[in-house]
């Protein structure tokens, strides 16, 4: 397949389409399924039709709901046939019969069967912290549920080939996947085939945000089945009805964080309670949860702490993977509670946390060793020097201290505020199983000079292969042009695991130079071709629950500080941001063009979700306003975004395009608190909620 083709482009002759029957109950038991009478060119498929096993690859996800049911929309059947309008047709003659139970929409008051993971994290003795504390800090921090950019709907089209003369049928599955391997497991398990049976070749993957890792394998298992059943090549693209409404997003969250602290205002001790929603059945539970945990902790030199961290299932679609797997949830919390422990001490949040970073070489509450310099107080300066921080912050104290004297606004000023937040990302999965830990390269040097490298490591756009060429071609001396690289499908590439948190660019780059350096040493003693395959292999190390993780994931960090400065209308109160800086480590930049270009897009992204991304599930299903009305930044709302560099070129490269997400948030909300003299908590922030703040500051006022 054409990989520059999206699956919604690619058409076989004598294909059938595929549509989805789902679940119109949150939570019950599937009591039946009955169909209309149907032409004989038209298949239904239910659940007892699977000829293998009926759940996804290592996750708790049906392929179709046989007994119960979960959420709203869940696929409980197909319907296969060559004319789509007439299978919509035949779709809403359906009758799905659900015996329903309560269901759970809320994650702060499900049943104790609901809890998918818990937490129980202590270090020192945070109750006498809290004995001996002169200030206290509480502080409720929520973060929103948060929906990917597709350039297409999720989709797939399996192409059916019968087995020629003592050969074996095969099936063919082109979609945008982030993981072939996990499709094609998903799908030889699901038809109770062999790996010769099943081959994948991914299409165009477009922007994703990490939400075509699993999901796709579940739409590939829906075409793949229909295609094993009727014997012709099968397609089924979700409506955008369907996508907005069913596929993964962003996890909710609220934390609780709340500090003890001495009379110079550091930190004494600290109680942390999370809550996640990570939605119906649960997936990738202890990655999110536990990233989630290691955010709330920060960087900041904290002796005492106790974490209580929930994930919980609801009776809404599954939630899952999003830039950032969790982290971004947990910073936002610890970032904007530092912000608020300045303003209450008084104190200029760049200082404070200058004065309160930890210098260790060890990664805060989990241990790991890092191998390199903590720089926070070189990108604050760096954030803070090119967005004249210093000076417009004291700038806006005074007019806020001003203000808050005066008790009034005055109607036409416009009020102004910025604000600062870090963080840091590893490269890589934290728990490693032989599936989404596995990743292997091969290269062969052919006899003309050309050299291969095959992985299936799959990227949003062209920049990695160049990258990977790149290297190679300066370390064995060859032309550019000879190296290529062959990601077709996962018969011809090695399953390089999926392609998420900045493995391409860390990972795969590492393996490339590692197997080019391994031919380099070959090349002139053995006769060509000669193939060298790198295979990575995860660094085991405990974690608070005595799990084994990959030390590697998070012992060389990528690390940043944002800035953001906002103006807010006094007549309409509505948020302007001015502009966004942005100070990163990367290590080692490979590519400096496409690190400035992937951080960008990452500030954007990061803003929507911070200051106008809304999604509220109600009664379990999103309303078509939300979904017909997602406010995504537009070109006129992008501010001017500034981006630098700490240069390092010893080290290795770093993970660095989820960085955003995890500082600018905090710095928008903390700019927009400043600018209106109001401790805001949560995101998205938006208009709305800070009218609501101006008439309940107005109320105030008057008492």
């Amino acid at each position: 397949m054409d990989r520059s083709l999206f699956v919604s482009d690619f058409f076989l002759k004598g294909s059938l389409f595929g549509i989805t029957i789902r679940s119109p109950a949150a939570r019950g038991r599937l009591r039946g399924i009955e169909f209309p009478r149907l032409p004989t060119a038209y298949t239904p498929v239910r659940a007892e039709d699977i000829p293998g096993k009926n759940q996804l690859d290592g996750f708790p996800v049906p392929v179709l709901a046989s007994e119960t049911v979960s959420y709203i929309g869940e696929p409980v059947a197909l319907l296969i046939g060559p004319d789509r309008i007439k299978l919509e047709e035949f779709a809403a003659l359906c009758r799905v019969t659900v015996e329903e139970d309560t269901p759970f929409f809320s994650a702060y008051s499900v049943p104790p069967e609901f809890i998918l993971a818990k937490r129980n994290i202590t270090q020192g003795d945070p109750e006498k912290a809290f004995r001996e504390a002169k200030v206290v800090v509480d502080g409720i921090y929520r973060t929103g549920i948060q929906e990917h950019w597709y350039a297409e709907p999720q989709g797939a089209v399996a192409e059916y080939h019968k087995p020629a003369a003592f050969g074996k049928e095969k099936i063919i599955i082109h979609t945008a996947t982030q993981w072939p391997f996990h499709v094609q497991r998903s799908v030889i398990s699901v038809l109770n085939l062999s790996p010769d049976n099943i081959e994948v070749q991914p299409s165009r993957i477009g922007i994703h945000l990490d939400g075509k890792i699993w999901y796709p394998s579940l739409v590939a298992c829906h075409a793949a089945l229909g295609a094993y059943i009727t014997k012709r090549p099968v397609k089924i693209i979700l409506t955008k009805e369907e996508d907005f409404q069913y596929t993964p997003k962003r996890s909710g969250s609220e934390i609780r964080i709340r500090s003890a602290l001495g009379e110079q205002g550091q930190f004494l001790g600290t109680e942390i309670n999370i809550t996640a929603c990570l939605g119906a059945q649960g997936v990738f539970i202890d990655e999110i949860l536990d990233r989630i945990c290691l955010g709330t902790l920060g960087s900041y030199k904290i002796d005492n702490f106790k974490i209580e961290g929930t994930a919980v299932k609801t009776n809404i679609p599954p939630g899952g993977p999003f830039a950032g797997f969790g982290l971004s949830q947990g910073f936002f919390a610890m970032e904007r509670h530092i912000s608020h422990i300045a303003d209450t001490l008084r104190q200029d949040p760049v200082e404070w946390r200058k004065s309160h970073f930890f210098y260790r070489n060890t990664l805060l509450g989990i241990g790991v060793p890092l191998k390199e310099h903590v720089p926070l107080n070189e990108l604050l300066d760096t954030a803070a020097g090119m967005s004249d921080y210093h000076r417009k912050w004291a700038s806006y104290e005074l007019l806020r201290i001003h203000r808050r004297e005066k008790g009034e606004v005055d109607k036409n000023e416009r009020l102004r505020g910025i604000g600062i937040a870090t963080a840091y990302q590893g490269s890589g999965f934290l728990y490693n199983g032989a599936d989404k830990g596995f990743c292997s390269v091969v290269l062969t040097l052919e006899k003309d000079g050309s050299l291969e490298i095959k992985t299936s490591m799959v990227s949003s756009n062209k920049e990695h292969t160049l990258l990977w060429q790149n290297t190679a071609a300066e370390i064995l001396a060859v032309e550019h042009d000879a190296v290529r690289v062959v990601s077709d499908n996962t018969t011809a590439s090695p399953d390089s695991g999926p392609a998420a948190l900045s493995r391409n660019i860390t990972l795969i780059t590492r393996l490339v130079e590692r197997a080019c350096a391994a031919i380099r040493k070959q090349r002139f003693r053995d006769p060509l071709p000669i193939t060298v395959t790198r295979t990575y292999h995860p660094g085991n190390f405990s974690n608070w629950e005595g799990k084994p993780l990959d030390h590697n994931s998070l012992s060389h960090l990528g690390w940043g500080a944002a800035v953001v400065e906002v103006e807010i209308d006094p007549i309409e109160y509505t948020p302007k941001i001015r502009g966004a800086w942005l100070g990163i480590d990367g290590g080692r930049i490979l590519s400096e063009i496409k690190a400035r270009r992937s951080l960008t897009y990452s500030v954007i992204q990061a803003l929507g979700w911070a200051s106008r991304e809304h999604i509220n599930y109600e009664e379990g299903i999103i309303p078509l306003e939300q979904i017909h009305g997602y406010n995504i930044p537009i070109l006129q709302d992008i501010p001017s975004i500034h981006i630098d560099f700490i240069w390092n070129d010893v080290v290795t490269p770093k993970g660095i395009e989820e960085i955003p997400f995890s500082c600018v948030p905090a710095a928008y909300v903390q700019a927009v608190s400043q600018a209106l003299d109001h401790n805001f908590e949560k995101i998205p922030l938006d208009a709305k909620d800070i009218w609501e703040a101006k008439k309940l500051r107005g109320r105030e006022t008057q008492i």
